[in-house]
């Protein structure tokens, strides 16, 4: 079964065909000249199924997400006599989506590409919504831009060749698409974990078509996240400051970042604390981290550099209940004042 979500964009739109697969790519390739971008372990294990074109195959994790690896692909397109008739297809997680977004936005002031996305993380997040970017010195996506892929296939049958560690982190993803947005399917999630980790056909299809519908719907009122779409950075404000810190993963330090935000939310009076332990619960049975077992100084400069502050303020996205987000403009002080009392003692989930 595939399941499609839209997302109209300033610059165009996208389709999001969940459960469509990579041996049938030809259904949704323009008849443009094609161009590859993937990584190492995917090529190997499924550069077989790849369509007919050039590919062009970059290294692996964090580290390669750099202006560097941009440039090496800018001059294989040249190399290659690419023009703006070009088509550019990321296949692979959230690295080469990002990659591939930026690089095709900016070749020749732009030329339309599309993802097969193989990661869960990557199905839920990076490769929906436009953005596009890459790192520099260590802080995540400080270049990048707005720009929707044609199309995005999420092909659940990938998911398969995953480690466990990241099946866990993207369902840290998923879990906070539920948190900011549909108690619902929180507490499918809690009466489907076992099968969430074991990739369960049925439960992975839900999960991923309704966390792609919830985030859809946020880009499609907010595009470019100067309202609504900051509620998909719940978690993130000290995520991103734990991700620096520590390359554990994307979606095992947004669970850490969910954690401290849970408690802030209820420091602030919006979440009572059975709701918060239920957030801990859900979390640790994912294997998922809940622990702020780092240094409050450390923390609060990495946050200091993050994308999204602005000035002495930065847009904080609490909870007011399991399903239901809001975001507020809090001083940098209030932030640091929090962050300085979390992690001031070792962290455990509130009685």
């Amino acid at each position: 079964m595939i399941k499609t979500h839209h997302i109209q964009g300033k610059w165009g739109s996208s389709s999001i065909h969940v459960g469509a697969r990579l041996t049938n790519i030809g259904n949704y390739l323009p008849d443009q000249p094609l161009v590859i971008i993937t990584d190492e372990n995917i090529k190997t294990l499924y550069g077989h199924a790849f369509p007919k074109g050039p590919v062009i195959t970059i290294g692996m994790g964090e580290q390669i997400k750099t202006l560097a690896t941009v440039e090496y692909i800018l001059i294989q397109l040249m190399d290659l006599g690419c023009d703006r008739s070009s088509f550019i297809l990321g296949i692979g997680g959230g690295i080469v989506c990002d990659i591939t977004g930026f690089v095709a936005s900016i070749f020749l002031r732009g030329v339309d590409f599309g993802f097969v996305s193989t990661s869960l993380l990557s199905q839920v997040d990076a490769s929906l919504g436009g953005k596009n970017g890459v790192n520099l010195s260590a802080f995540k996506n400080m270049a990048g831009v707005f720009n929707q892929p044609g199309f995005v296939i999420c092909d659940l049958e990938m998911l398969k060749t995953l480690p466990e560690s990241e099946i866990s982190n993207g369902l840290a993803e998923i879990v906070k698409h539920a948190l900011i947005a549909d108690a619902d399917l929180l507490a499918f999630i809690e009466e489907n974990r076992q099968r969430a980790l074991q990739l369960d056909p049925q439960v992975i299809l839900h999960l991923v078509s309704e966390s792609v519908a919830i985030k859809s719907r946020v880009v499609q009122q907010d595009e470019q996240e100067t309202g609504e779409r900051r509620k998909l950075n719940f978690g993130h404000t000290i995520g991103h400051a734990i991700e620096k810190l520590d390359p554990c993963g994307h979606g095992r330090a947004v669970s850490r970042g969910m954690a401290a935000a849970a408690v802030f939310s209820r420091e602030k009076g919006l979440l009572v604390p059975q709701e918060v332990d239920r957030i801990f619960s859900l979390l640790q049975g994912l294997g998922l981290p809940t622990d702020l077992n780092y240094d409050a100084d450390q923390i609060l400069a990495a946050a200091g550099r993050d994308k999204k502050k602005h000035g002495l303020f930065v847009y904080y996205v609490f909870l007011e209940a399991i399903g239901c987000a809001r975001v507020e403009k809090i001083s940098y002080d209030a932030l640091n004042t929090f962050i300085r009392s979390l992690f001031r003692t070792a962290f455990s989930p509130p009685a």
